[in-house]
Order: structure tokens, then C-alpha cells, then sequence
């Protein structure tokens, strides 16, 4: 009886982690977080939903060595928070994957505007970035502090927009334990 009962209940954590529902939310300015969101929800079966600023941001706004650059504005301001085009509802999901490019050491202030718009309570989140040389910076803190309070906020990484699947693979079966 002792085996069937335990043969049970691990069959019953594993199909509790095969049905679990990801979800990875990308904001991309010039594609490379867009090529790696693409790898991830691809290497995991996830779903995936673009994270649209309601004004897309041209290449002047991105230029970081002008200081009245959009993005560079942006980042100064702690209150700025970009509007996003799209609704994007995570209620169907066990784990929401957020993918972002560092931009100053930080999320883009339309991550900032995702995380406050999204109940992300009970969820396992993971914050992954793209970035020329930098890590997640203070992001995974910052964003934490104006999300869910009952959020799981897991160590997220920074990949290379051409990450392999293998690669992704390997860190989320760790990320995700």
C-alpha cells in the first residue's frame, strides 16, 4: 500500500510540473531580446507575449549618449513608467519569465510599468536580460520592490541574444526548481 501511495503522489508532482504554464513577457528596442525570448519559450514549450510600448521607441530615442534621449530621460526619472500598447494577462500561468536589454544597469522603465500592471502573486518570476557586457544590474531588486509582495522571485541571469537552447535549458531546470 506504502508503494502505490508513494508511486501516487510522485506521479502526481510530476504531472503538477508538466501541466505548470510558463509564460515569457519580452520587451525588445532593436530584436536581440526578441531572438532570445524566442530561444526560451521554444526550449521550455512556453507561451510568449511582446511587452509593446504604446509609442515604439526609435533609434534616436535610444541613443544613450544623448542625454535627452528618450530612454536615457527615462531611465533618470524613477517615476516614468512608458505606456504599453498591449494587455497581457499572466492569470493563466505558474511562471512568468520576464526578458529585457539592460539599459543603464537597470530594467527599461516599461519592465518597471509590466510589473506593476500584472498580478504576479503565487508566481515564479524570473527576471533575464540581454546586454552588450552587464548583468542583471539592480533590476531583479528594483522590480521586486514594486511587484507582487507574494511573488517567487527566482535568480534570473543575462544570456547572449544568441543563446542555445541547450544553454536556456540548462539554467531554467536549475531556476526552476
Amino acid at each position: 500500500m506504502k508503494k502505490i501511495f508513494m508511486a501516487l503522489l510522485i506521479g502526481g508532482l510530476i504531472m503538477t510540473n508538466v501541466n505548470a504554464k510558463t509564460l515569457v513577457a519580452y520587451f525588445s528596442a532593436t530584436g536581440n531580446t526578441a531572438r532570445l525570448s524566442q530561444t526560451i519559450a521554444s526550449a521550455l514549450g512556453a507561451d510568449i507575449v511582446e511587452i509593446e510600448p504604446a509609442v515604439p521607441y526609435s533609434s534616436a530615442d535610444l541613443d544613450w549618449t544623448n542625454k535627452q534621449s528618450r530612454s536615457t530621460v527615462e531611465c533618470n526619472d524613477s517615476a516614468a513608467r512608458p505606456v504599453i500598447k498591449n494587455r497581457i494577462d499572466v492569470s493563466g500561468y505558474d511562471t512568468v519569465i520576464i526578458a529585457f536589454p539592460v539599459w543603464w544597469y537597470n530594467a527599461p522603465k516599461i519592465i518597471y510599468t509590466f510589473v506593476e500592471s500584472v498580478d504576479l502573486s503565487g508566481k515564479k518570476v524570473v527576471p533575464i536580460c540581454t546586454s552588450g557586457g552587464s548583468g542583471l544590474g539592480r533590476a531583479p531588486g528594483d522590480l521586486q520592490k514594486v511587484g507582487s509582495k507574494t511573488a517567487d522571485w527566482r535568480n534570473g541571469t543575462r544570456f547572449s541574444p544568441s543563446a542555445s537552447a541547450a544553454e536556456v535549458k540548462r539554467f531554467f531546470d536549475g531556476a526552476l526548481k
